[in-house]
């Protein structure tokens, strides 16, 4: 099992893990984390400090609650339901990510947040 991680957007709490992948690591050598979000469907994806130009294991088909490195964008990528290149209700991402963890809970109360109303995202290790 990797780092548990607590993922803070506006004044809500989500929990996650991340997992032993090298990429994984370095994001977790780098917390916390806080950054402007975009969205892209239901992905939040966000600039993160972390520089790894080489997808570990390229992923198109993923699932709602995977946490994901996009190589492309330098950012860590939340995904919690179908985005535009979606063929289904499964997310699947601009071009291959990484996926670094999971979110433990329930994903898909993230929809409840858009570009309009969420400034900033936090990823911090969970106490």
């Amino acid at each position: 099992m990797g780092k548990e991680i607590t993922i803070t957007v506006n004044d809500s709490s989500f929990q996650g893990v991340l997992n032993n992948t090298e990429i994984a690591k370095a994001i977790g050598d780098t917390l916390p984390i806080e950054s402007d979000p975009s969205f892209w469907g239901n992905e939040i994806y966000f600039d993160i400090p972390v520089n790894i130009e080489e997808n570990e294991n390229p992923e198109l088909e993923l699932e709602i609650g995977d946490l994901a490195y996009w190589p492309d964008g330098n950012a860590f990528c939340i995904f919690y339901g179908p985005t535009p290149s979606s063929n289904d209700s499964e997310p699947r991402p601009a071009s291959p990510v990484t996926v670094v963890g999971e979110l433990t809970g329930d994903a898909t109360a993230l929809r409840e947040f858009d570009r309009g109303n969420v400034e900033t995202v936090k990823i911090e290790e969970a106490d």
